[in-house]
């Protein structure tokens, strides 16, 4: 890599981790957007997967005692399930309709959430599978799963405190998962490793700086970013499905 493409992406990679640190998601689309622009997709993937964990890892010991992990289970679990299935759609099915329809859906769902829909639950066991069922099926078919989790959480009574913790986990786990895979796959290599570690200061300090800015936050005003983040989230998912078209 050049010094110009470098320092490009050291500035995605931070201000990135910044969303991360904040909201808990966002991190992996809005930097695979940006550095997609100047580096081939396969070789930024796999090292933002390890970002991700560094990330995650970082987090976790200021959100453990906040994570609902009664819910991580089933939600796991139900990945486990769909990821295979995404991967078959992913092999078998047009991916750009697909991407516009996630788009459209997750949008629909955030608005609905920005309007004032909740549960007065938690979700129980089977729900907590079928969405993380749902989870595994769009990661494997687009590497996006984060947004029926963070629906999950953010219409459930469990709180922002909680569903961002728990987001955090859960996220914690899948990656963990798929980097094997990606492994046996032949895309993990000594290059993204160097590539992650070349990252991994800005990552440090993006989330730092994030996770000091939700600790000040108002609830009201830190819901409606996370919300409004997610829109811009399945914005962009459809605006590349419409592309690709």
């Amino acid at each position: 890599m050049s010094a110009g493409i470098i320092a490009f992406s050291i500035v995605c990679v931070f201000l990135a981790a910044i969303v991360r640190g904040y909201s808990g998601f966002g991190f992996s689309l809005l930097t695979v957007t940006a550095l997609s622009l100047v580096l081939p997709t396969a070789q930024v993937v796999p090292s933002l997967f390890m970002l991700e964990i560094a990330a995650s890892i970082h987090l976790l010991p200021g959100i453990w005692k906040d994570v609902h992990w009664r819910s991580i289970l089933p939600l796991l679990i139900g990945c486990l399930i769909g990821t295979p299935f995404g991967v078959w759609f992913l092999a078998n099915v047009p991916a750009a309709p697909m991407q516009v329809a996630l788009g459209i859906v997750v949008l629909i769902f955030t608005i609905l959430l920005w309007r004032g829909f909740a549960l007065k639950t938690m979700p129980g066991t089977l729900a907590s599978v079928t969405t993380g069922g749902a989870s595994g099926l769009l990661n494997g078919a687009f590497g996006t799963g984060g947004p029926p989790v963070i629906l999950f959480y953010f219409a459930s009574p469990a709180g922002n405190i909680a569903g961002r913790a728990s987001v955090i986990a859960y996220f914690l786990g899948t990656d963990t998962m798929a980097l094997p895979m990606m492994a046996q796959e032949g895309l993990l290599t000594w290059d993204s490793v160097i590539r992650a570690l070349m990252f991994l200061p800005a990552l440090l300090i993006g989330v730092w700086v994030g996770s000091r800015g939700f600790r000040g936050a108002d609830p009201a005003v830190f819901r409606k970013g996370v919300l409004a983040l997610l829109g811009l989230l399945a914005l962009i998912s459809a605006a590349q499905g419409f592309v690709a078209l």
